[in-house]
């Protein structure tokens, strides 16, 4: 899915505002380069002329900054290194880490979507890419994750 879409929906399922989305990129690495008018130029349509691509380094910093900004930081932790390359795979991840879902509550985010999954689906989208039952997560099934938590955080 392109970033841009899954940073508008995440926008949008969460109601925040274009500067709350850079403080929260922010909460990574204070000195991230991210201005309120990149994220302006992220969120327009495809065809605007001042339209930006959505780079994977700034929806990685704005994923991680989500799971600090929802659930806290972990000082006892080391802070763990910002993904290179975010996929579909990665930004499931990511948003069931930050909103805490266990599996009980993913497949009712997916079947909220009117999307059912089997356990066994789901496990494989978690597993690491080299596993053998590791399956990469299209971007049909990304969206409707998208639109379930979208229900389940916002309410029908």
């Amino acid at each position: 899915m392109i970033n841009n879409d899954v940073l508008r929906s995440i926008r949008y399922m969460l109601d925040l505002s274009d500067i709350k989305v850079v403080e929260i990129a922010k909460l990574v690495d204070p000195a991230f380069p991210l201005e309120k008018a990149d994220v302006q130029a992220f969120l327009r349509k495809d065809d605007d002329p001042d339209f930006a691509e959505c780079g994977d380094g700034v929806l990685a910093h704005f994923l991680d900054g989500l799971v600090i900004h929802c659930r806290g930081r972990n000082d006892a932790l080391p802070p763990r290194p910002v993904e290179r390359r975010v996929t579909n795979n990665v930004v499931l991840k990511k948003l069931r880490v930050a909103f805490e879902l266990k599996d009980v509550d993913m497949h009712e985010v997916f079947a909220s979507a009117g999307f059912p999954i089997s356990k066994p689906e789901l496990t494989a989208l978690f597993r690491q890419p080299g596993h053998t039952n590791y399956r990469a997560c299209g971007d049909q099934l990304l969206r409707n994750f998208l639109k379930g938590l979208t229900l389940r955080v916002r309410g029908a």
